[in-house]
């Protein structure tokens, strides 16, 4: 990549992790768990088995968790760290598609220039480039083994091999064995993509079964030491609880087979909406050429893969869109002509949403419960009428050539990300901020005030609030007790919603997903126990 082109995917991607660090803070449940996570391995200076409420955390390997550590020895606890993390990833993720692009399409240097920014500029990129979360760990390793397989199917060199281990034992240690489903299918179905034809047992099969051996070794090195030291339970989580009990799990028909394809102009906005794409799709004389086999065959084995599993959720198929950029800048570039009418779509898709998110209060009565914070969205800032603006006013023009349209569409979706995800986190204010009630609890910690948690705590006031321990998990069988060993302690408890709880004159309460958080005294729970059951533990 020439020097100005990474000059302006560096500035892109330090301008939206300013963003992402200065709009929002930790989210409720995931972010502040796996913060806690990390959390608790630095208090306990333990970073073989990751604990989270004193037992072994078995849901996450520990990659994250001690890049997390290795940070704060640098520069210290602090909060914008851990969600740095990420989005380093994001961006070297960036970079090693722009190298698959070379080797894809020497001859095409727009594909390599585009296709990062297409990469980088994605909605669901930008979103979860700072979201403490595995998944941008695991695009980096699934990328990287991408492209030891290209070296190794060009070059027949070891370094390629090196490069796949490599990627499949950094995906272990970073989300578990769904590495393999990332990388595997793309491996054994070289023979159709590859330019190398004579490929056999000898020069490719077995290579990718000692490089598959190498990359389990890698995560076995940590899983054994650590499933002798988390003990039996700990030890079947990790290695048979991780693969087999979740995929059983996940064939619950939660979501329909459909549901990936049914979203994926959300996903990949805007450029799932691009007309010089679907122009270009259309073109029958590029279907058999090298590069795009090579990206079908990335992207088709894991997207049916996560279709036939139930247990969706959309930051699963992030590692594949490193593939999805690939495809559609080089099938971008087969429309003869970009025009206005090509980015048509896009501008009107931003004006609709600006306009429904300036709707909202209208429908207020007609929201779930939990959501009704969005009719608190901002008309100026972060959305509604800027959103609006920016589908008219930023219309894309006609351009002469794909590398220009690219970086217009490129500008014109950070900045409507950018105004949705801002207008969002200002309307949702404490709803997903559980800073105050963290601080509250700190407090009482340093005063050494037991504090109770009513319902299953899911570890997110520790990090936050810097507690050296958790709340006591009780029920409401056993909260009574409890107030009788801890007279002077306070308990923590979820009502409906801020004005039920304002009611019950709480010693604290903040809005918390539609909810209400609220902490209490032993008076004001005997008190609240002569009236209506009302209150809700989460």
């Amino acid at each position: 990549m020439i020097k100005k082109a990474q000059l302006q995917i560096l500035l892109l991607w330090a301008f939206l992790v300013f963003i992402g660090l200065s709009c929002r803070t930790y989210f409720p449940i995931d972010e502040t768990r796996y913060a806690t996570v990390a959390w608790n391995m630095w208090l306990n200076n333990d970073y073989l088995v990751p604990y989270l409420n004193g037992i072994a955390y078995s849901h996450k390997p520990p990659l994250l968790f001690w890049l997390i550590n290795l940070g704060w020895k640098i520069f210290g606890v602090n909060d914008w760290w851990p969600r740095l993390v990420p989005s380093l990833f994001s961006l070297a993720t960036v970079f090693v598609t722009h190298q698959i692009a070379l080797k894809l399409w020497p001859e095409r240097l727009s594909i390599a220039q585009n296709a990062p920014l297409i990469l980088l500029s994605s909605a669901l990129w930008i979103t979860y480039s700072t979201a403490l979360m595995f998944d941008m760990l695991v695009a980096f390793f699934t990328a990287l083994g991408a492209l030891g397989l290209l070296i190794a199917s060009q070059q027949r060199s070891y370094k390629g091999w090196f490069l796949f281990a490599l990627a499949l034992g950094g995906g272990l240690l970073a989300k578990g064995p769904t590495i393999f489903l990332q990388l595997l299918p793309l491996a054994l179905m070289a023979p159709w993509w590859s330019k190398q034809r004579v490929l056999n047992a000898k020069n490719w099969f077995l290579p990718i079964l000692y490089s598959t051996l190498a990359g389990a070794a890698v995560g076995l090195a940590w899983a054994i030491p650590a499933g002798i030291r988390g003990g039996e339970v700990y030890q079947h989580a990790i290695f048979w609880g991780q693969t087999a009990d979740r995929m059983v799990d996940s064939f619950a028909h939660k979501r329909p087979f459909w549901w990936y394809l049914s979203i994926m102009p959300a996903l990949f906005f805007p450029w799932f909406l691009w007309g010089a794409f679907w122009k270009g799709l259309m073109n029958p004389n590029r279907a058999a050429e090298y590069g795009l086999r090579f990206g079908i065959a990335w992207v088709i084995p894991v997207l049916l893969g996560f279709s036939l599993i139930s247990g969706k959720q959309v930051h699963y198929v992030l590692p594949i869109f490193p593939a999805f950029a690939l495809l559609l800048a080089r099938y971008a570039e087969n429309s003869p002509m970009y025009t206005r009418l090509q980015t048509l779509p896009i501008s009107l898709m931003i004006i609709v949403i600006g306009a429904t998110l300036l709707g909202l209060p209208l429908f207020i009565h007609y929201l779930n419960h939990s959501a009704t914070w969005l009719a608190q969205i901002p008309v100026w800032l972060g959305g509604s009428l800027i959103l609006i603006g920016i589908g008219i006013f930023f219309l894309p023009t006609n351009t002469k050539n794909i590398s220009s349209t690219v970086k217009q569409l490129t500008f014109l979706s950070t900045l409507a990300v950018v105004a949705v995800m801002c207008g969002l986190m200002q309307a949702a204010g404490e709803a997903y901020d559980v800073r105050p009630i963290s601080r509250q609890v700190k407090m009482l910690e340093t005063r050494n005030i037991p504090v109770a948690y009513l319902g299953r705590y899911p570890g997110i006031y520790n990090f936050v609030g810097r507690l050296n321990q958790s709340p006591e998990v009780v029920t409401h069988a056993t909260l009574a007790d409890w107030f009788v060993k801890h007279p002077h302690g306070k308990v923590i408890l979820f009502f409906h919603d801020i004005k039920e709880a304002k009611q019950h004159k709480t010693e604290f309460t903040q809005p918390y997903k539609g909810m209400a958080i609220a902490l209490m005294n032993r008076d004001q729970w005997q008190a609240l126990q002569k009236t209506p059951k009302e209150s809700a533990s989460e």
